[in-house]
């Protein structure tokens, strides 16, 4: 895997005042093949970096990448797991595939069901295909009494409107990755999710979506590093990581305006009531 810039710069970049409060990763992907094999490695990184916590998401590809994530979080105490049917391969998600997943979301580990959701941009599965996926899902994070993690790209209205159609499951969920207009996040609040930011708010081109980023409420604010994808500034082409959340949430903090310990620990109470976790305790980290 290529070098890393290193905990000290993390840090340094992220919190100006030297000291990193405890930090959750919502979503990254740590059975991805870009990560696996170096997964140790990447989870102690996260952990100089302050980075207290890791949900890792499946999902993608065949059942293989959702046994590999429930394995890995079944061997670390603060890494936990979401499994589904990502919006890619919503073609495979047939009865079979559900009653696999669902058999897997026995584990303890497991906190959400997902990524599920829709893509309109890439659509490796027809639109339809991807609807019923969708629906499957919530009714499956419902009958578990899971939250739902949603992917949505250039499909918000929709997703939204099935949302509503089919109901929110009773233990919530969030949008991971939220890339949609301050119109779109509203309607997605209204349904009572979270929405999570990712390294993409560290981005030039990204204005419009910093400016919805600072109104998000504070009690529906998640923060995610989606690894290996959307690295954030100033490590953009390389790998991510757990360990660069640290960057995306410095400059979270820094566009909303807010003291970066406060901001932290209400991230960390956001996730641990959507997810079920024990947070870790409060305090900087060394």
């Amino acid at each position: 895997m290529e070098k890393n810039f290193g905990t000290e710069r993390i840090a340094a970049a992220a919190v100006p005042s030297g000291g990193l409060p405890p930090l959750v990763d919502t979503h990254c992907h740590l059975a991805d093949r870009k990560l696996q094999a170096d997964a140790v490695a990447l989870i102690a990184r996260a952990e100089a970096a302050g980075v207290r916590v890791i949900v890792s998401v499946g999902a993608i590809g065949s059942i293989q990448t959702d046994r590999d994530t429930v394995a890995i979080a079944e061997r670390h105490d603060n890494i936990y797991a979401v499994i589904g049917v990502h919006p890619h391969d919503a073609a495979s998600c047939d009865t079979r595939r559900l009653d696999e997943v669902r058999e897997l979301a026995g584990s303890k580990k497991v906190v959400a069901i997902g990524e599920t959701g829709m893509d309109l941009h890439y659509q490796n599965s027809t639109r339809q295909a991807q609807e019923e996926s969708l629906r499957r899902h919530l009714r499956l994070a419902n009958e578990l009494s899971l939250p739902v993690v949603i992917h949505c790209r250039e499909a918000e209205p929709m997703v939204a409107a099935v949302v509503k159609e089919e109901g929110m499951p009773a233990a919530g969920g969030a949008v991971h990755c939220f890339t949609g207009t301050t119109e779109d996040a509203l309607r997605f609040l209204a349904l009572g999710f979270y929405i999570s930011f990712s390294g993409i708010i560290t981005f030039k081109n990204a204005g419009s979506l910093r400016e919805t980023a600072r109104i998000i409420p504070d009690n529906r604010l998640l923060v995610e590093t989606d690894a290996p994808y959307l690295t954030p500034e100033p490590n953009r082409g390389r790998h991510n990581e757990p360990a660069y959340v640290a960057l995306t949430f410095g400059a979270l903090a820094r566009l909303r305006n807010t003291l970066p310990s406060a901001l932290a620990a209400q991230i960390m109470t956001n996730a641990a009531a959507l997810f079920r976790f024990k947070p870790p305790p409060a305090g900087l980290a060394a």
